[in-house]
């Protein structure tokens, strides 16, 4: 069982009330210095949420992910994942690059649609080393201390969390939505032994009547506001499944290789988003303006080279390539995209070969015009709500 990381059992003084309010303020000054757009502290209290993921797992909506199943109250109990805890640091860190063109990425179907977080650096890998450095930051202050950092790598609820810590509310696409910068943020935490001041939780929703992101969904992935089926999710079926896509619903992920952000492209709130300054989030290898054909000629060493240090490798490189596949079948049916996916057949692997064919053979059947390209939803088309980022 992991237990906080507090150097030689040493435990800081004991702090006074005044002394430990101080320290909160100091913590999230230090915060906005490490690179973090909004700092929240709060108890280890998250039954609801608990119940609320029991429900969520009865229903099946997680899919694949077993591991989602596992760890029991774990998830919602701090204290006991890392005993010893008593407060919550919750963290989240902007990573919307300002530059980038999304919506007309997705209009053009020889394109190559990659979640916006995932063009750059793994950010896992860049939040869990600001979380270290604040961590020392704070020992600086007060001496060692019990304390563990987490960024989406363990059986954390962080996204009801932040909202208790007061970051934002948790929107019907289920991700949780700032009021002034919107939702193009990932989150992280320091469980620690300080019994610290905690924040109001953001109890105001937002939403009100808005239903855009539900309505934007291309394959129905929220039977209901702030429900998400993870079997319909374009997100869930390009990173996490592992198998074949079910034909019905391959025609619905239009060019989107890895990710989705329609529920945010929707969400009146990031009609003025917050931005990153993190070189990190910057796409690389200019993946943000990739050709579905030439993604799909690389083979397994070129993919995991392009793809190190990111959080693409997750997909794997047949996740990948079925994807790609995928892409390329709701796509034109030029003759550079037939003839890259008929390149590829004679070595694919069983599941990637399945989806090969079914490309070919929707691009056949739109060259005799039985079939239109599948189209953009027409709740992109939303005026100037969205032109920031056309």
């Amino acid at each position: 069982m992991p237990t906080l990381h507090s150097p030689a059992a040493i435990t800081p003084k004991n702090l006074t009330t005044i002394e430990l309010a101080h320290l909160a303020v100091q913590i999230k000054q230090l915060a906005g210095e490490f690179g973090f757009a909004d700092c929240g502290i709060t108890d280890t209290n998250n039954e609801v949420a608990g119940a609320q993921l029991e429900q969520w797992l009865d229903l099946g909506y997680h899919a694949g992910m077993d591991y989602m199943d596992k760890h029991g109250s774990k998830r919602y109990r701090a204290h006991e994942l890392v005993p010893g805890t008593k407060r919550i640091i919750c963290l989240r860190m902007d990573y919307l690059d300002p530059n980038l063109t999304t919506l007309s990425t997705l209009e053009d179907g020889e394109q190559a649609y990659i979640a916006r977080y995932a063009l750059g650096r793994d950010y896992h890998k860049l939040v869990r080393k600001r979380l270290a450095q604040l961590s020392k930051a704070i020992e600086a202050l007060i001496g060692p201390f019990g304390h563990r950092v987490f960024v989406d790598s363990a059986p954390v609820l962080e996204k009801p969390l932040a909202q208790k810590a007061g970051l934002g509310w948790q929107g019907k696409h289920t991700l949780i939505i700032n009021r002034k910068q919107g939702s193009w943020f990932v989150l992280g935490e320091i469980f620690v032994d300080l019994p610290l001041p905690i924040d109001q939780p953001y109890e105001k929703d937002h939403c009100s009547r808005c239903e855009s992101c539900m309505t934007v969904c291309p394959t129905n992935a929220f039977p209901q506001p702030y429900v998400l089926d993870a079997n319909r999710c374009i997100a869930y079926l390009t990173i996490e499944h592992k198998g074949s896509i079910a034909k019905e619903l391959r025609p619905l992920i239009g060019n989107r290789v890895f990710g989705c952000d329609d529920c945010q492209l929707a969400c009146p709130w990031n009609r003025a988003p917050g931005v990153t300054q993190e070189d990190d989030f910057k796409p690389r290898h200019d993946l943000d303006q990739a050709k579905l054909a030439e993604l799909f000629q690389w083979g397994e060493e070129e993919f995991l080279k392009r793809t190190q240090g990111s959080p693409i490798r997750r997909a794997g490189f047949e996740g990948w390539q079925r994807n790609l596949a995928i892409g390329l079948g709701n796509g034109p049916a030029t003759q550079t995209t037939i003839s890259a996916l008929k390149a590829q057949r004679a070595k694919a692997t069983p599941m990637v070969g399945e989806h090969i064919d079914w490309a070919l053979e929707q691009l056949k059947r739109r060259q005799t015009q039985q079939i239109p390209i599948t189209p953009v939803p027409l709740a992109y088309h939303l005026g100037h709500k969205l032109k920031h980022l056309c």
